[in-house]
Order: structure tokens, then sequence, then C-alpha cells
């Protein structure tokens, strides 16, 4: 029986990491304003979108949160904080890393500031054709 339970736990852990609106931040492989312009997307998508980070790149992770709600487009619904055990690549000996994740909803305006950001970048296009 406790081999079923262990397999049940595992099914749903193994389910939790592959969510579909969830952004894994790295301080290092992208810009900031891609993770940003990914979340939009996200809460597009799903109405909410869950930041996670691990390390050094929490400071991302605040920053694009801040972002969003600062810009009207997102509030904050939760925020957990864990260490995790990790191997470290060098020696392969376990090392502990903090690790935030960030969950935020559309707020009701959402879908307004959106529209209005689309109509600026079309409008701003035109007029650079406009131009030449």
């Amino acid at each position: 029986m406790e081999e079923i339970t262990q397999g049940v736990n595992n099914i749903n852990l193994a389910a939790d990491s592959h969510k579909k609106n969830r952004v894994q931040v790295s301080n290092t492989k992208k810009p900031l304003f891609f993770y940003v312009n990914l979340a939009k997307r996200y809460m597009q998508q799903y109405n909410e979108v869950e930041l996670s980070a691990l390390g050094m790149a929490i400071a991302t992770v605040v920053t694009i949160a801040e972002i969003l709600k600062n810009n009207g487009l997102a509030v904050e619904k939760k925020i957990t904080t864990t260490t995790v055990d990790m191997k470290e690549d060098s020696r392969g000996r376990p090392v502990q890393k903090a690790k935030i994740e960030i969950l935020l909803g559309k707020t009701e305006n959402f879908d307004e500031l959106m529209a209005a950001a689309a109509e600026e970048r079309d409008g701003v296009v035109v007029e650079e054709e406009q131009q030449t």
C-alpha cells in the first residue's frame, strides 16, 4: 500500500513541474522583457501566471512581478518561498538553493490595457511606414 501512495505522490509532483502557465526564470538565459512579455501572454491564455526562480534569479522574478503590477496588468495572488536540495555542478555535492514562486492574476482591466498597447504599437508601425 505504501508503494501505491508513493507512486501517486510522484505523479502529482511530476504534473506540478509541467504547468502550462509557469515561467521558470533564469537571470542568464533571456533578457528581462522576454519574461515580462511571456508572462503577459500566459495571463491572456490562462488568466494567471506562476513565476518561478532559484537562487540569484529571484531578484529577476521579483522585478518581473513588480513591472506587471505597476503597469496595472497583474495582481499578486500568492508568494511561496522554499529551499531545494541540488547537486553542485563541479563536485556533485548537495547544496541548498532558495526558490520563489509568485502567482499573479489578471487585473479587471488587463484586456483593455493590452488592447490599448497593441493599438499604440500598430499606430507607430503605420506612422513609420508613412514616413518612408
